[in-house]
């Protein structure tokens, strides 16, 4: 039988083994950029799952899930939406559908100091603290990688921070972008004695996209570097193009942030395994929009003016939701077979993590002990649960 006796396997012009064999076990480490299941930190980091809808001119998590969208001092609302990846472009071809896109508005009084327009994604802090890191060590590294374009050539800063204890940035930059070209952006961190992660279900770390931020926000720091969270200097000054040109984009897709010292190629999952994820911060409990009769439960009369009924959650949430509805006039609607009666609004009580008591209140005409059927009235009408970070 033949056999080869080496200590690493390397290309001939790599500056690194491919693979490392131990000389006292026979293990090895293997250096590998295809696919590895369950690595990605980012949840919907392709932007598939858009719940709440695909464009806004709102705050806050309003289109592409997981993605809250700020912004402040804007003559004109800037629009965030899910965005489509045009065939033909390098993510399309490693396939990538959807970004996160978003517009400018006309900001006719120019760059204010205190203007800003930036993208945040928070991670769960046990998902984090449990994920291999070992944050606190400057030898162990986490990558971050993602696909960006603007329709306006300039540089963009970013940056994660973690949000436990005595916060600190990482505040980083993408490099100078051709307009109209996707780039893809790759940074690797390095773990630091001062970062606190907590093994709970709060906020553990921010990835925040600094699409704009005015220089109330910004000043002299260092890239690439650990530093105390400081809100009045995130990053080195921004450059004001994109800001000041009317209706610019800004377009994000394929992020992901790994524990690796490098980056592998995206994890691709599918639409029922990304959409399970993000239900877990956010959930469609029933929408008009697909259908303005659809039923929201089967409920039991308690007696002449409230029904109610337990519902239970699509998945375990990350803490007890908040209720997310539309009100408005016959928008909701119980039923018997022989009776109807439309009200404006449900009630949500005794919420957990799985399960929660709705109830229609302050209607009249209901039997005690009679099953009632609890549905939308109006194609307005929506009944979501956020818990979200």
């Amino acid at each position: 039988m033949s056999e080869i006796k080496v200590n690493s396997i390397k290309g001939v012009a790599a500056s690194s083994a491919a693979i490392t064999i131990s000389n006292t076990d026979g293990t090895c480490t293997a250096n590998i950029t295809n696919n590895l299941s369950n690595r990605n930190l980012i949840i919907n980091g392709d932007m598939k799952i858009a719940q709440r809808g695909t464009s806004s001119t709102g705050q806050g998590y309003q289109t592409v899930d997981r993605y809250f969208i700020g912004y402040s001092g804007t003559d004109e609302a800037p629009e965030q939406e899910q965005g489509a990846v045009a065939s033909g472009t390098t993510p399309y071809t490693l396939g990538f559908r959807k970004t996160l896109k978003i517009t400018n508005g006309n900001q006719t009084s120019g760059a204010g100091a205190g203007d800003y327009i930036f993208i945040n994604h928070f991670i769960e802090a046990q998902n984090l603290a449990q994920s291999g890191w070992n944050y606190v060590s400057s030898s162990s590294n986490i990558t971050l990688s993602f696909w960006v374009k603007s329709s306006v050539a300039q540089n963009f800063y970013f940056q994660f921070a973690s949000r436990d204890g005595s916060q600190y940035s990482y505040p980083m930059e993408t490099g100078s972008l051709t307009a109209d070209t996707w780039t893809k952006v790759t940074k690797t961190i390095s773990g630091n004695s001062n970062i606190q992660v907590d093994n709970d279900n709060g906020a553990g770390a921010v990835l925040t996209f600094g699409v704009f931020w005015g220089t109330n926000l910004t000043g002299s720091v260092s890239l690439n570097s650990w530093m105390a969270k400081d809100d009045a200097n995130k990053t080195p000054d921004n450059p004001t193009g994109w800001y000041t040109t009317n209706d610019a984009t800004f377009e994000i897709t394929g992020v992901q942030l790994e524990v690796s010292d490098h980056a592998t190629d995206f994890e691709h999952l599918s639409f029922a395994d990304q959409l399970r994820r993000c239900q877990r911060y956010y959930q469609v409990l029933a929408d008009g929009g697909e259908l303005a009769t659809e039923l929201i439960g089967v409920g039991m009369g308690w007696h002449s003016s409230q029904a109610e009924y337990t519902i239970r959650f699509l998945q375990e949430m990350r803490a007890a939701p908040s209720l997310v509805q539309s009100s408005g006039t016959n928008y909701y609607q119980w039923r018997t077979e022989t009776q109807s009666k439309n009200f404006s609004s449900l009630s949500f009580d005794n919420a957990t993590k799985r399960s929660a008591l709705i109830y229609v209140s302050g209607t009249s005409g209901l039997t005690q002990g009679y099953a009632y059927r609890v549905q939308l009235g109006n194609s307005s009408a929506y009944l979501h649960l956020s818990s979200e970070l």
